[in-house]
């Protein structure tokens, strides 16, 4: 597949999007591309595509791209925007998944490596579980790995630019709720109850003492409230019974999780005790920290020389990404791929995003350089 298709190609995902667990077409389309190929495919909760090429003996890896998009309108009017309402790729994943199968493609035409690749087209990145619900379902005793690697794409990288970083890439990424709950009454009366509201404006008025005051300054953490219910807007005269809060925490660090999720606890049944009222907490550990292995990580740099220009320093983000389930599971490094500016503010999960056509060939060359590096001819196993 030329550059010219891979872009056509790009543009058709970026049209049809799906989310997470609903992938049919994409993995279908995936799946297709890859027989053609002549490379063998298993499929995985539901909607996951593996294709496997092995050349003579030698190491096996798995190589991941993300195939979900999100659930928001497109803003921005590429001739390829979203046809579907609601959905679109805010995150450049028609983008990965362009970029791994003209990889698998290539490879499987040319080959020049001995060993294993597994080519790993997961569903639902976007905080819906995909990469364990596949590893669920036998992902790992279906295909072994000696070592897994991830790309994402970057704003503010040029198209042909790649950071690759040993250590902390992505942090944990949690969610937390609280329900305090009081006695509800008259507006005019709030004597005669037990105030709910109150309580919950004392939490999140003290809530950022808890990365203030917890953790150590040189440990990176966030603790963030995002959502919050109470009381209706139409009874302004009734002080509810409950309030409902709800947020993210992320760390780097598992000893600095484990004082998140502490800590956030402890302020909500501190306050609600000053407050006679009772506090429900719950804390929900979703996706686990990216670190990035030194060895494999070592590997994906020769690579990324060999594919463009190589970016030897780059903070880690904030952000989560359950590749977490693959690099906690094998030595694993995932790297980030320069999409060029952020036009007008695009930046990921931004209506007007859009995955830079310019790094596909980017893209493409790093994956095959990184099979052959990792997986060299003549190589002892």
């Amino acid at each position: 597949m030329g550059l010219d298709d891979l872009v056509a190609l790009r543009r058709d995902l970026h049209a049809h999007p799906e989310l997470g667990f609903e992938e049919e077409r994409t993995s279908a389309l995936v799946a297709a591309r890859l027989e053609a190929a002549g490379i063998a495919v298993r499929r995985f909760a539901g909607t996951g595509v593996v294709g496997t090429l092995t050349r003579g003996e030698g190491k096996r890896i798995g190589l991941r791209a993300d195939m979900d998009a999100l659930a928001m309108p497109e803003t921005g009017t590429p001739p390829w925007a979203s046809k579907n309402p609601g959905r679109m790729h805010a995150c450049g994943h028609d983008g990965h998944t362009v970029m791994l199968l003209g990889a698998a493609e290539h490879l499987a035409r040319e080959g020049g490596f001995a060993g294993t690749v597994h080519f790993v087209f997961q569903p639902a990145e976007e905080g819906r579980g995909g990469a364990a619900a596949m590893f669920a379902d036998g992902l790992l005793a279906a295909c072994p790995m000696d070592a897994a690697y991830g790309l994402h794409n970057m704003p503010g990288l040029d198209p042909d630019q790649i950071a690759v970083v040993e250590g902390p890439q992505l942090a944990s990424s949690d969610s937390w709720h609280v329900t305090f709950r009081g006695e509800g009454t008259h507006g005019a009366k709030p004597h005669l109850g037990r105030d709910a509201v109150t309580a919950a404006g004392h939490f999140l008025a003290q809530l950022s003492t808890v990365t203030a005051r917890e953790v150590d300054p040189l440990q990176p953490a966030v603790v963030s409230a995002c959502a919050m219910e109470a009381g209706d807007f139409d009874a302004l005269n009734v002080i509810p019974d409950a309030v409902r809060i709800g947020g993210t925490a992320r760390a780097y660090e598992p000893g600095v999780r484990d004082q998140l999720e502490a800590a956030i606890g402890r302020l909500a049944r501190g306050v609600a005790e000053g407050f006679g009222i009772a506090a429900d907490y719950r804390f929900i550990r979703r996706i686990a920290p990216v670190v990035n292995d030194p060895g494999a990580t070592a590997a994906a740099r020769v690579a990324a020389e060999r594919a463009g220009r190589l970016v030897p320093r780059f903070p880690p983000s904030t952000a989560g990404d359950d590749f977490a389930e693959f690099s906690s599971r094998v030595p694993g490094c995932y790297v980030w791929l320069g999409n060029g500016p952020a036009r007008d503010g695009a930046l990921h999960h931004n209506g007007r995003y859009d995955f830079d056509d310019r790094a596909i060939p980017t893209g493409v060359r790093y994956w095959v350089e990184l099979v052959r590096e990792v997986l060299a001819e003549g190589a002892a196993t």
